[in-house]
């Protein structure tokens, strides 16, 4: 009881508050909320921030580590590959990678701030790793002129002096030439190993290479005592020297491979694990960074998330209380207002409306609600008074129509009048003609039939006949054909007119049969009409609307852009749109309309020729006709001087909507929606 009567008052000490700064006191509230909590999120952010800094900072730090690395590494793999295979490509490649890693060095690793004091170290211990590649380099240089001078070149001239000793020696039985094949298989023996152990290290190779150099010294003073000419005993002797050389070049070669080993090992490999185990301990050291800021981004984004929701939670709780009751201040009178309507809306406008007195935005709400009331009462007096009114302008309304309808059945049958006047008088002349020639052809047959009886027929006077007989049926056969090709195209036209019956028809045809019937009318104009209709066109229609649409189209243009008999030129034109729809396009080269013309061209009963006895009703029909039977759209664009385009897109097969004068006779008036452009 004492809560609901707190609260009574606390909404009426709300009511003397205007709404608007009610409305105004929850968005100072909500504004303050944001900025509290604003400010709270913006220093949170600066230490998550720094956090953050420092954790993107690690992360930098390591990807240059992981790069050096990498790169280090690679390099260490192509150092062995260069001593195992030099090539001037790996050589090549080997430089560029120094400077890729002493460019990670000078320009990322010396300038990043986590890295910054201990660049002096990396650096020192990659320029020992570079050094001893230059210092390899120099022991792999001296190792190949050893084997070229010392070893190859020996072995060359050995080859020379077998060759020297076996051609000296006469024949396969000689007493030398067993130990002469011995010391030459040894010597081959001697130089596979000798290369082998060159670019593999195979200790088993080197060790061959000298069994095989024991066994040509061994056979050499054998070979010299059963020698049989001098030049066998100079050759041996002089291969006892080569062998001694290839001896030491092989001792020498094996020194010199020996130290490039200890160099790889202890200048290469130790330089590159020292890289990597320097690399390493700075990378712990980054992650025990990083796993420190991370910490502290954590730890501050749980306070910031804690304080904020404290804050949210405090706020929420008042916002929602002074909510509740500016929400009550404004729910209950609302309330009463809306019986009031509701009260008004169901007819009871007896019952005042509550809350009048009020002094703030709903109480102008209940005054308004009471003049409504009032203006309600006023409106169903001045409703009783229209409706009575209304039943008059009902029966005006009927008799409108009726007079709308019969003019429009006046335009239609004008137009199948003057069909029929042209299409009688272009009929006349072909018959008058027959008629002229028949009577001449009777007259003749009686002047033959005179002579024949008289037996004063002569050849010539037949032949004569004969000819006349033949000119006279040919011209009869052309003007009676010529007649019947025009009461047949007026026939079908007249059919189609006054049958609106839906059937399929041949567009080309239709059109050509329409055309014929419009020839009179263009016999009294100079106009030239150019068709181009495609065969083969077949439409599911209304041949008569469509008749009547070119007639239309046509008289108008006869009327209005050829007027006063002005020359030019008709086309009509036809194609396939796709595959349901078709479309015929009518322009003329004529007077062309203004665009005020143009907005009004469709509209029934505008004319501008009112006072030359102008209905304005001829566009309006062709307009209902392809929009509403036909089931299509009709376009108009014309510029004055430049002619007038008609372009009509209709389906295939008719939508099969009444006609204007099927919806007049229901009473219903057909004013179109229009689809104009003018340009």
């Amino acid at each position: 009881m004492f809560i609901a009567q707190g609260r009574f008052r606390i909404v009426q000490l709300l009511r003397a508050v205007p709404i608007r700064w009610r409305i105004l006191s929850i968005a100072l509230l909500n504004s303050a909320v944001v900025i509290v909590l604003a400010v709270l999120i913006w220093n949170g952010a600066k230490v998550l921030g720094s956090a953050w800094d420092d954790v993107r900072q690690v992360r930098e730090s390591d990807k240059i580590l992981a790069k050096l690395e990498s790169e280090t590494s690679r390099l260490q793999n192509l150092i062995h590959r260069y001593i195992n295979q030099p090539s001037p490509d790996l050589f090549a490649e080997i430089l560029l990678l120094r400077e890729a890693v002493l460019g990670t060095l000078t320009t990322r690793a010396s300038t990043d701030p986590m890295l910054s004091g201990s660049v002096e170290q990396l650096e020192r211990v990659t320029s020992r790793f570079l050094d001893g590649f230059g210092e390899l380099r120099a022991v792999q240089a001296t190792i190949a002129r050893t084997y070229n001078e010392q070893v190859l070149a020996p072995t060359k001239d050995m080859a020379g002096l077998y060759s020297i000793i076996e051609g000296a020696t006469g024949h396969r039985d000689a007493l030398i030439w067993p130990a002469l094949g011995k010391s030459r298989e040894a010597f081959t023996s001697l130089l596979v190993a000798a290369n082998t152990y060159y670019l593999s290290l195979a200790p088993d190779s080197a060790e061959e290479a000298r069994r095989n150099t024991d066994t040509i010294e061994k056979t050499i003073p054998v070979m010299t005592d059963l020698a049989e000419n001098d030049l066998q005993r100079m050759a041996l002797a002089r291969l006892k020297v080569k062998t001694a050389e290839l001896r030491d070049g092989l001792a020498k070669l094996s020194e010199q491979l020996t130290n490039r080993t200890d160099l790889l090992r202890n200048s290469i490999d130790a330089s590159q694990a020292d890289a990597i185990g320097a690399i390493d301990d700075l990378s712990t050291k980054m992650r025990q960074r990083e796993q420190k800021a991370q910490e502290t981004f954590d730890r501050t984004l749980a306070a910031i998330s804690r304080r904020v929701l404290s804050i949210a939670v405090i706020f929420l709780g008042i916002i929602m209380s002074a909510g509740v009751m500016i929400a009550l201040s404004i729910r209950l009178p609302l309330a009463q207002i809306m019986a009031s309507m509701r009260a008004i809306t169901s007819g009871d406008y007896d019952r005042p409306v509550q809350g009048t007195t009020a002094k703030d935005e709903v109480g102008a709400m209940a005054r308004a609600v009471e003049v409504f009331r009032e203006n309600a009462i006023a409106k169903r007096k001045t409703e009783d008074e229209l409706r009575a009114s209304k039943e008059k302008a009902e029966g005006a309304l009927l008799e409108l129509n009726a007079a709308q309808q019969n003019l429009i059945d006046a335009e239609r049958l004008a137009a199948l009048g003057g069909l029929v006047a042209g299409v009688a008088h272009e009929v006349n002349n072909p018959i008058g003609i027959s008629l002229t020639v028949a009577s001449s052809f009777a007259r003749r047959a009686e002047m033959f039939e005179s002579d024949l009886k008289t037996e004063q027929l002569r050849r010539s006077k037949l032949d004569e006949f004969v000819r006349t007989s033949r000119d006279a049926s040919q011209q009869l056969v052309a003007n009676l054909q010529r007649a019947g090709e025009l009461i047949q195209s007026f026939k079908q036209v007249a059919v189609d007119r006054s049958h609106a019956e839906r059937r399929q028809f041949n567009l080309s045809e239709s059109t050509d049969q329409i055309v014929a019937s419009l020839r009179p009318v263009l016999k009294k104009a100079a106009i030239t009409l150019s068709v181009d209709v495609p065969e083969g066109l077949l439409i599911d229609g209304y041949p008569g609307a469509y008749g009547q649409i070119l007639t239309n189209l046509f008289l108008n243009a006869v009327n209005h852009a050829f007027a006063d008999g002005r020359s030019g030129t008709i086309t009509i034109t036809a194609r396939a749109r796709g595959t349901d729809d078709v479309e015929i396009i009518f322009a003329d080269d004529g007077a062309g309309m203004t665009p005020d013309v143009q907005r009004q061209a469709f509209d029934p009963f505008f004319t501008t020729r009112r006072n030359e006895g102008g209905t304005g009703l001829g566009l309006h029909i062709v307009y209902n006709l392809v929009t509403q039977q036909l089931g299509g759209r009709m376009m108009l664009e014309s510029r004055v001087g430049q002619g007038t385009t008609f372009r009509i897109i209709m389906p295939r097969i008719a939508k099969g909507q009444p006609t204007i004068t099927d919806a007049a006779a229901d009473g219903t008036s057909q004013w179109p929606n229009r689809t104009m452009s003018s340009t």
